[in-house]
């Protein structure tokens, strides 16, 4: 049994611990840190088809692997990419947006899917909040999609570039904008694919695909 005198000894000590503890898990300027991601799965449009023999990938540039919020300013450096220190994505932007394309196109993913006859590979090339003035910025998502057949020849391409007005200039306005985007985006596509369609250019899509289909690199 310890005596009342080690006990008040003690409990400084253990107080002490505790906000250490505390400190360890927080960033740097003591707020918690956000984190965000692209919501709940989503429900495809009406308007939406679905491609289950399209698997779909999503390359991006590797200094879009990390988790930053990213913003630029286009009014002083625009060159310059910045970061919100208290906030992040909760997985490279990427890869949230390829999971999201998925979802809302009804397509596969392209890691080993015999199933697969053709391949989507969207090119990310911009994926940022850009401030055109201290009170007014933007979602800005921009890149590249084509389509592969299981011969690894291009059917079709083309670029898009989606911008959307941010509620509040802040990393959860830019957040919100870039998932907007992102919605837009898989819109865009199925559009897209849907003219192709009608246009009989995605006839090598509809097929069975051998083992070796498109989704090898």
């Amino acid at each position: 049994m310890r005596t009342r005198a080690e006990v008040r000894r003690l409990c400084p000590l253990l107080l002490a611990a505790s906000l250490l503890g505390g400190c360890a898990i927080s960033p740097g300027n003591g707020r918690s840190l956000a984190v965000y991601d692209f919501g709940l799965p989503s429900a495809r449009n009406g308007g939406e088809g679905e491609w289950p023999r399209i698997a779909l990938e999503v390359v991006a540039p590797p200094w879009f692997d990390a988790l930053n919020v990213d913003y630029r300013l286009a009014y002083d450096d625009p060159l310059k990419q910045r970061e919100y220190s208290g906030s992040r994505w909760a997985g490279a932007p990427g890869v949230l947006l390829a999971q999201r394309l998925r979802q809302r196109l009804g397509m596969a993913t392209s890691s080993g899917n015999a199933a697969a006859s053709c391949l989507l590979r969207f090119e990310l090339q911009e994926f940022s909040q850009v401030f055109d003035a201290p009170t007014q910025s933007r979602g800005v998502l921009q890149g590249t999609a084509s389509l592969i057949d299981a011969r690894k020849q291009r059917i079709a391409g083309r670029d898009f570039l989606i911008e959307q007005p941010a509620a509040s200039q802040d990393a959860r306005g830019g957040v919100d904008a870039l998932v907007a985007a992102g919605s837009t985006l898989s819109s865009q596509l199925a559009d897209w694919l849907g003219a192709l369609e009608k246009s009989k250019a995605m006839v090598p899509c509809q097929l069975t695909a051998p083992a070796t289909a498109a989704t090898r690199k």
